[in-house]
């Protein structure tokens, strides 16, 4: 049985984007889905979504090797190109703003995501969660990035905690493993990628519905 979260005692709370707080990771397995459907909606969405999973490791420790050789700036100057003319709208996941508000009067907060930090304050500022967090750590902070512990590490620093009175909260296991191996709480949410069972095994404390479910948790 995994040990129980000692609400009470938490002083940070540190929370994913992508599948946690926004809701687009869905939308990348459905627009997959859509170009596999010729195998069968079912078979097509559960391929979609292993072919977008299996990305998301390796696409973390590339973007890490650029960094280690001095070409993040580079890296990120021609994606911030790319989408120079574009202006994304995301959507907020059902009933995480009161969870949010409620949580950034009794703890610190924290974004830490392997999102572009003009991608995650435009998600804060679109939905007027800006003033909620105290700390934004993006693809571009840390050297190295989810799974590795050091985003966490480095949130729980520059807000002053200690790890373990920190909690990572996140829909893969790639949060699940960052958190836990920085020696912080963990736990899973199914509104994104993740499925109960690998959360569990990648060392949740704790998995739930909905990031929106922490609430009743916590009041």
């Amino acid at each position: 049985m995994p040990t129980p979260i000692p609400f009470d005692k938490i002083q940070g709370w540190f929370f994913d984007l992508d599948g946690t707080l926004m809701d687009t990771d869905d939308q990348t397995v459905e627009r997959l889905a859509q170009r596999l459907r010729f195998l069968g909606d079912a078979r097509a969405r559960r391929l979609a979504r292993r072919m977008v999973m299996a990305g998301e490791t390796p696409m973390n420790y590339a973007i890490t090797a650029v960094d280690m050789v001095g070409l993040d700036a580079v890296l990120f100057g021609v994606r911030r190109m790319m989408h120079a003319h574009t202006h994304p709208t995301f959507r907020l996941i059902e009933g995480v703003k009161p969870l949010l508000a409620h949580l950034a009067e009794r703890a610190t907060l924290a974004v830490v995501s392997t999102r572009s930090a003009e991608d995650a304050a435009e998600f804060l500022r679109q939905h007027d969660l800006t003033d909620f967090f105290k700390l934004t750590v993006t693809n571009a902070t840390t050297k190295r990035l989810k799974p590795h512990p050091e985003p966490v590490l480095y949130a729980a620093k520059q807000l002053g905690l200690s790890p373990e009175v920190c909690v990572m909260v996140g829909d893969t296991t790639m949060d699940i493993l960052s958190g836990r191996r920085a020696g912080a709480w963990a736990i899973g949410v199914l509104c994104g990628f993740g499925e109960e069972a690998e959360l569990w095994r990648a060392g949740a404390h704790l998995v739930l519905p909905s990031t929106a479910d922490l609430l009743g948790l916590v009041e």
